[in-house]
């Protein structure tokens, strides 16, 4: 129980990081599943040897109508997999001389049954030398996968600076599927002449469609945050450029594509926050003394992109954002995280009363909390942004909206 006294001291204290733990561990204090699999991966590579020195050992102390060629053979395909292809053939070229060996030690080489099993494990030493070989180039082109997709993703979904218009920021994207970049939610931060402005959401839909509408919803969100002078202009502009682009696509998503969002503005003297939550969770607000408080909003709205169903104009809904305190924004893959027995993870009530040195602690802490109610994590993305407001805002760092003459 070391290791879950240490997570609930993180996410309960100050000045404790989540990253210094040793590892993910499970409610009963346990390893999670995939530091297991990467400990039985460490094993595993030993796994060649200890076959062809089984092999050898069978052989010495059983009579010579007793073989272990089964073993030797094995001994390459098990390389394969784990092994560099030098490393395989360096396995396949010991497993053979152990076979060749056994046969001379017992004066057995000329048998007919003797150069079948020679034949055999030569024969499979190829083969495994060719899988190796198959599965270097499919890890490669993986690998350059891998490198596209994060690109992508920091194209598309660019993670925004610490300190903003004077705020400190902190965001997080944890993919669901091991592996994963980015999906459908999403997150931008932009300091205008009308303070920083926010947006997370959460597109409908998974795959690429999804990757697309989340860069449809950043780009006019960027563009919209410079031009508009209200919160409700920005969400028309980002309602008019989803209606656009759904009749574009057709198909399915002309009538059913949409995206939950909230937006925020934070004027540059930063004492209070406007909103306009269309469908999404609603944020919380983190007072400095550990309280956190729902900013609910009084007129539900719909999604962005369902105007078909529905228009009334946006209303910007505003509240006190009191210095030293903070803002956390996160998509319902946290507040829908469910544990073994299908309890909700309630994020209001797991932070409550908690403080933090920082934002980025915060979502760390939070992060390593919800791995530990779902036993691994999430079974959605998750975006998380908190904007944690200093006691003080940096004059310097403000923007003012220009005199028009």
């Amino acid at each position: 129980m070391g290791k879950l006294s240490k997570l609930r001291e993180n996410l309960g204290g100050r000045g404790r990081r989540a990253d210094d733990l040793a590892g993910p561990v499970s409610a009963d204090g346990s390893p999670m599943p995939g530091s297991r699999v990467r400990t039985s991966r460490r094993l595993v590579r030993f796994l060649p040897v200890l076959v062809i020195v089984c092999g050898v050992v069978l052989d010495l102390s059983t009579p010579t109508r007793v073989t272990a060629a089964p073993l030797y053979a094995a001994a390459p395909l098990v390389a394969a997999p784990f092994y560099p292809l030098i490393g395989t053939l360096l396995i396949s070229v010991a497993a053979i001389m152990a076979e060749l060996s056994m046969h001379l030690y017992s004066s057995s080489l000329n048998t007919l049954e003797s150069l079948s099993e020679l034949l055999t494990v030569v024969i499979v030493s190829l083969l495994a030398l060719y899988i190796s070989g198959v599965l270097r180039r499919s890890g490669q082109r993986l690998a350059s996968a891998r490198i596209i997709a994060e690109t992508a993703q920091r194209a598309v979904l660019p993670r925004p600076a610490e300190r903003i218009g004077g705020l400190r920021i902190a965001a997080r994207y944890e993919a669901a599927q091991e592996g994963a970049f980015i999906g459908g939610d999403l997150f931008a931060v932009q300091d205008t002449p009308y303070g920083v402005r926010l947006v997370v959401g959460d597109v409908r839909g998974k795959g690429l469609e999804a990757v697309e509408a989340v860069a449809v919803v950043i780009g006019s969100f960027r563009e919209a945050a410079e031009q508009e002078s209200s919160l409700e202009g920005v969400a028309q502009r980002l309602e008019r450029a989803l209606t656009r682009d759904g009749s574009r696509r057709g198909g399915l998503d002309a009538f059913e594509g949409f995206t939950t969002a909230v937006l925020a503005e934070i004027p540059h003297d930063g004492s209070l926050v406007r909103l306009v939550n269309r469908g999404h969770p609603d944020p919380l607000l983190m007072c400095e003394n550990g309280a956190v408080r729902m900013l609910e909003t009084r007129d539900p709205a719909l999604p962005l992109g369902m105007s078909e169903l529905g228009a009334w104009p946006d209303r910007a809904e505003q509240a006190v954002y009191p210095a030293g305190s903070t803002l956390l924004f996160y998509t319902d893959g946290l507040s829908e995280a469910r544990d073994a027995h299908g309890v909700f993870y309630v994020p209001r009530d797991r932070l409550d009363g908690r403080i933090f040195q920082g934002p980025d602690e915060l979502l760390q802490a939070l992060i390593d909390d919800v791995r530990l109610h779902t036993g691994g994590g999430s079974q959605d993305d998750m975006a998380l942004l908190a904007v944690s407001r200093p006691t003080e805002i940096q004059p310097e760092r403000r923007r003012t909206i220009p005199l028009v003459p």
